[in-house]
């Protein structure tokens, strides 16, 4: 039998920046047999804390002074180091970059869409596996995204997958943010790692 190398993946961080929550995603990825980026999309800059707790206020002030043509710039940058069969992970504004540079990775193995969503491109390949995690209620996630990415699912034909967590916070698999719901983002990794073994 041909041995294949194992599937890489992307993790994009939030507008808080690059802090131990991917950090300690992309180590659990890795666990998992799968080589794995993560770029620093703010350039080593994380959000200023708030009585201990990152504030979601000053992650967006950091998003706007980087600019998002620089944040695009330096995920597409660590995109040219892989192949097209990589997949993409964001999380919360990670989404945002994925919306972006998705149409130009058709060929991404897998999409995971954690703390928000986008609508699956025309030309995606029948079959790709695509989640949304959010949570219920959740501002950054509205009805009316939430149903567009569904209804972009049925017209594209992949594997997609639309989960919502009942009483968990926005950024839910973070320990360290008052969000944290340790059984919402205990399920929603165990789905995550379903998708990541079965890719190729």
């Amino acid at each position: 039998m041909q041995r294949t190398d194992p599937v890489p993946v992307i993790i994009f961080h939030s507008t808080l920046g690059l802090r131990p929550v991917e950090l300690a995603a992309a180590d659990r990825v890795r666990r998992a047999g799968h080589p794995v980026a993560v770029p620093d999309l703010f350039g080593g800059e994380v959000a200023a804390e708030v009585d201990g707790v990152p504030s979601v206020p000053a992650g967006f002030e950091m998003q706007r002074r980087v600019g998002w043509d620089t944040v695009l710039r330096r995920a597409a940058e660590a995109l040219d180091d892989l192949p097209p069969r990589t997949v993409l992970c964001g999380f919360s504004m990670g989404v945002g970059v994925i919306a972006d540079l998705w149409p130009g990775r058709l060929a991404a193995a897998a999409v995971l869409l954690l703390h928000a969503t986008t609508p699956v491109p025309d030309g995606v390949a029948p079959g790709t596996p695509v989640q949304t995690h959010v949570a219920v209620g959740d501002r950054f996630a509205p009805e009316r995204r939430l149903a567009e990415f569904q209804d972009s699912v049925a017209a594209a034909g992949v594997a997609g997958a639309l989960f919502r967590y009942p009483r968990a916070g926005h950024f839910f698999t973070d320990p360290d943010l008052p969000d944290h719901d340790p059984a919402a983002a205990a399920l929603a990794w165990q789905r995550i790692e379903t998708v990541l073994a079965g890719v190729r």
